[in-house]
C-alpha cells in the first residue's frame, strides 16, 4: 500500500580520507560499509595510492590543502555542502588538517547538529608514525570539534598528556578527553590486563550526554576484544566508520553502539583470517599483505546485521 509518510531522510556523510586502487584503507574501508547501511557518502581522497604502504611497493598521489579547497568549494558552489556528518582518520600534514578544521566550522554552521567523528591518528605503540607538529593541531583545533573520538591508548596518552596504567587512568583520560570537547570517547584498545586473559585486548568507552534539564547521563563501558595474530591494515578506519553508523541507530546507548561496531569487526577478521590461512603458501609462513586485505564485500551481511560476539560491561552509569 502507498505511504503517504515521509521517508526518513538518507543521512550523508563527509568523509575525507585515504584512497588506495586496490584493497581497503582509509575511504575503502569507510565508504561500502557505510553505504551497506543506508548512509549517502561523499569521498575526499586526501591520497591516492595503488594500495597501502605496508606492501613491498607502492605509488600515488598526495592531495595538499590548496586542492582539499578546490574540491570543497566546488561543493559548495552547487549549494550541496550540506552534511550530518563528517568522517577524517589519517592525515600527515598540518596545512592539510588545518583545511580540514576550516571545513568542518563551516559545514557545523551550517548544520549545528552535524556529527563529526575523528579517529586521531598519530601513531601506536609508543611511537608517533606522523610529524610531530601535528600533534597542537589535534589537540587545539580538531579534538574541540569532534563529537565522537576514537584513539588508541598512545593516541589518548599524546592529547591528555596523561600515561595509563590501570583503568582508573583510562576513566579519567576520557574525562580529560570529555573535557576537550567530545562527548562520545572510545579508546579503541589499550595495554590494560584483561580479566578474561591475554588472549584479549581491552577497549573502553564513555558517553556524556548533555540532558534538557541541565544535568549530563554519563556511561562508561568496557570491552574484552578477542586477539589475533596477523597484522590488518584498515581495521581503525573500519572502526570509526562502525561507530557512526551504530551511535546514529543508537544515539544514547554507547554499549549496544561498541557491541555491534567490534561485532562487524570480529566477523570482517574472522573471514579474512581464514581466508589468508588457506591461501598462504605452506606450514610457518605468514600471509602476504594482499592475502589479508579485508574481506569486506564478502561480510556485507555481517555489516548489515552483525550476530553480537563482544559484549560491552557497564562500568558505570551516572546523572549529574
Amino acid at each position: 500500500p502507498y505511504s503517504k509518510r515521509a521517508p526518513e531522510r538518507t543521512c550523508r556523510v563527509l568523509s575525507i580520507q585515504s584512497h588506495v586502487v586496490r584493497g581497503y584503507v582509509g575511504n575503502k574501508s569507510a565508504s561500502f560499509p557505510l553505504q551497506v547501511l543506508g548512509f549517502e557518502v561523499d569521498s575526499i581522497n586526501s591520497v591516492q595510492f595503488s594500495n597501502h604502504t605496508g606492501y613491498a611497493h607502492w605509488k600515488g598521489q598526495v592531495l595538499t590543502a590548496e586542492e582539499l579547497n578546490v574540491l570543497y568549494e566546488g561543493i559548495k558552489l552547487n549549494k550541496v555542502n550540506l552534511y550530518d556528518y563528517i568522517l577524517t582518520g589519517y592525515s600527515r600534514d598540518t596545512s592539510f588538517l588545518e583545511t580540514v578544521v576550516d571545513i568542518i566550522q563551516e559545514l557545523k554552521k551550517i548544520n549545528p547538529n552535524l556529527v563529526y567523528v575523528c579517529d586521531p591518528v598519530m601513531g601506536d605503540h609508543g611511537a608517533m608514525y606522523v610529524p610531530e607538529n601535528l600533534l597542537p593541531v589535534y589537540k587545539d583545533k580538531v579534538v574541540p570539534l569532534a563529537d565522537i573520538l576514537t584513539p588508541n591508548q598512545f593516541e589518548a596518552e599524546l592529547l591528555t598528556g596523561r600515561k595509563i596504567t590501570t583503568e582508573e587512568d583510562a576513566i579519567e583520560v576520557m574525562d580529560l578527553l570529555h573535557k576537550m570537547g567530545p562527548e562520545t570517547v572510545v579508546l579503541t584498545s589499550t595495554d590494560l590486563p584483561s580479566k578474561r586473559g591475554d588472549q584479549f585486548l581491552v577497549a573502553l568507552g564513555s558517553q556524556k550526554i548533555a540532558k534538557p534539564d541541565g544535568t549530563n547521563s554519563n556511561q562508561k563501558i568496557c570491552m574484552d576484544i578477542p586477539k589475533v595474530d596477523a597484522v590488518f591494515v584498515g581495521t581503525g578506519d573500519l572502526f570509526a566508520a562502525m561507530m557512526l553508523a551504530w551511535t546514529h541507530h543508537h544515539p544514547k546507548d554507547l554499549k549496544m553502539a561498541c557491541e555491534k561496531t567490534l561485532s562487524v569487526m570480529h566477523h570482517v577478521i574472522k573471514r579474512t583470517i581464514k581466508y589468508a590461512n588457506g591461501r598462504k603458501a605452506g606450514p610457518g609462513k605468514r600471509p602476504s599483505p594482499a592475502q589479508l586485505e579485508l574481506r569486506m564485500v564478502q561480510s556485507k551481511a555481517d555489516i548489515e546485521n552483525p550476530a553480537i560476539v563482544v559484549e560491552a560491561k557497564v562500568l558505570h552509569k551516572s546523572s549529574h
